[in-house]
């Protein structure tokens, strides 16, 4: 169970799937940080990217398109049509690779974050919270669920979140005692027994 990619909050059809981290070489390579589950289907030949940049840079408005992808060293680098030197490379270092979102993920048990936020969040058929934002972590995605007392962070597990219908616009939760409330305090100290 996974949320895949984000989604641009101005855009909804757009994912951002990496960022152009530094140059790589003399010849416009860029080395890249993926933000996608999926590179061997984002990351072809041939593939297009909006640029997020700035106003000012000379890039602002513009696409790129990816020749190659190449792993070095367990890092992956991108060769881009038109990027032929370093002085190139290094004006794009920084910017953010955009993509139109396909209708659907590839995985049955995966989502878009666009399609999560705002999902009502039941827990035993009572609506606790809705979901504010989805953070991509290490060791796993959690949902920001934002409730009356504020901000949950649920571990995105099908142990936890056993059921997701984005159809009918909720995410069932089966939470461990204390994530959506306060456990009573069992550290009370055991009164002393009287002398007699």
């Amino acid at each position: 169970m996974a949320a895949l990619e984000s989604s641009q909050p101005t855009a909804g059809t757009q994912l951002r799937v990496g960022r152009l981290t530094k140059a790589h070489g003399l010849k416009g390579a860029l080395k890249l940080e993926l933000y996608t589950d999926d590179p061997e289907r984002r990351f072809v030949p041939g593939a297009v990217f909006s640029l997020q940049v700035p106003d000012t840079s000379q890039w602002h408005g513009k696409s790129i398109e990816l020749r190659e992808l190449r792993w070095y060293n367990g890092h992956p680098v991108g060769f881009f049509t038109g990027i032929d030197d370093r002085s190139g490379a290094e004006s794009l270092v920084k910017a953010i690779l955009w993509v139109e979102a396909s209708d659907e993920p590839s995985e049955d048990d995966a989502w878009f974050d666009h399609q999560l936020v705002g999902l009502a969040v039941l827990r035993d058929g009572t609506q606790v919270g809705r979901v504010a934002r989805v953070d991509h972590m290490p060791a796993q995605d959690l949902l920001a669920v934002e409730t009356e007392a504020g901000e949950v962070l649920v571990p995105f597990v099908s142990a936890i979140v056993p059921a997701v219908d984005v159809a009918a616009g909720t995410i069932t939760v089966t939470p461990p005692a204390g994530l959506f409330e306060e456990l009573p305090d069992d550290d009370a100290p055991a009164e002393e027994p009287s002398a007699q």
